[in-house]
């Protein structure tokens, strides 16, 4: 398997040992942003769309420059041009429409959109996201992309015989805008499947549609898979299958329970091991993440582990989910000095599955 981590190692990082550090994805929107969107939507408002694009801009460079003062590795700029993880690449894929909100949980809303004649590309999704992200940083940028299970599984679905096949068309499209992004540069794409978990029977159906995805990407550009929540036991070892460099999984918010689910068999591609609570508004000490971040060690050496938040911190007040990457970054590099003098038994407990 080609070394994809490598070219996010900076020439001048201080330590010997490398733990790349990045974001999942979302992040707070700035109070005028969401401002700006309302002006947007109302028809009495002198506000249109090249007011809303430069309010996007702003907000986006804002957000990757917050981002960069962290220290961390790989950034994005919080999605801020997105709404919503399935509506906003439903809007833009033809075949999809909206007839409200509906009940999701507790008092939460969703505008669940609803399939009504087979899906087709249309505009680019990302790719201008991506050109003015990556032209405002000084770091990498990773693309975060909702992957086709999870775009299918939270629509209603009104012209597909079955979800599956559903998802296949989906695979194919979102195949053809990763292909734009490549072209533009993108070279970390990350596909959010966080449907996968809830519904695990269905893992055959997610590597299908990955091999549709990857079926063309080059083999410098970094595929990795963040899925969250759910019972991890039930989709591994399978999951080891999918055709993608890493795992982006959500493990503190369940205080690493489901750890020993990953150190019974091999865990032979690189782990993003989520290591601070994106559902929790306190940002936690720098000595608490580094327990975190050695407990990655029991599934796979540093040289194979990524550090990250658990999940998008788009629900969490800026100025902590600020704290919590700070303060991730630097612990990340304290257990990289710790690791360089030999402080830290790595303790690697990944028997082979024979």
């Amino acid at each position: 398997m080609t070394d994809t981590r490598e070219q996010f190692h900076p020439e001048n990082h201080p330590n010997d040992h490398f733990l790349l550090t990045t974001v999942v994805g979302s992040y707070k929107k700035p109070k005028w942003l969401d401002r700006a969107r309302e002006l947007l939507e109302d028809e009495d408002a002198s506000f249109d769309e090249d007011d809303w694009e430069e309010a996007t801009d702003d907000a986006s460079r804002l957000i990757t420059e917050e981002h960069e003062r962290t220290g961390m590795d790989v950034i994005c700029d919080g999605e801020m041009r997105r709404n919503e993880m399935v509506e906003y690449f439903a809007h833009l894929i033809e075949g999809y429409e909206f007839n409200g909100r509906v009940k999701v949980w507790g008092h939460n809303y969703f505008d669940k959109p609803s399939v009504v004649e087979e899906v087709e590309y249309g505009e680019e999704w990302l790719v201008d996201e991506f050109e003015f992200t990556d032209s405002v940083s000084e770091r990498p940028v990773k693309v975060p992309i909702t992957g086709p299970y999870t775009l299918a599984n939270w629509s209603f679905n009104e012209v597909y015989d079955d979800e599956e096949q559903l998802a296949y068309d989906l695979a194919d499209l979102v195949n053809e805008e990763i292909d734009r992004l490549v072209d533009a540069g993108a070279k970390y794409i990350q596909i959010d499947e966080p449907a996968l978990a809830t519904t695990p029977d269905d893992h055959a159906i997610v590597g299908a549609c990955l091999d549709r995805i990857v079926d063309d990407i080059p083999e410098d550009v970094r595929v990795g898979l963040h899925v969250c929540y759910g019972d991890y036991s039930r989709i591994y070892p399978e999951m080891l299958d999918y055709p993608v460099d890493e795992y982006d999984l959500e493990l503190c918010n369940g205080n690493y329970e489901q750890l020993d689910v990953f150190t019974e068999h091999e865990f032979t591609k690189d782990l993003a091991l989520g290591v601070v609570d994106a559902h929790v508004a306190e940002v936690e000490p720098v000595e608490e993440i580094k327990e975190n971040i050695v407990k990655g060690f029991e599934v796979v050496p540093p040289e194979r582990l990524t550090v990250s938040p658990d999940c998008g911190l788009k629900l969490l007040p800026r100025e902590v989910a600020y704290g919590k990457m700070e303060n991730m970054v630097q612990a990340a590099r304290e257990v990289e000095e710790e690791l360089d003098a030999g402080e830290i038994d790595v303790g690697l407990a990944a028997p082979t599955s024979d």
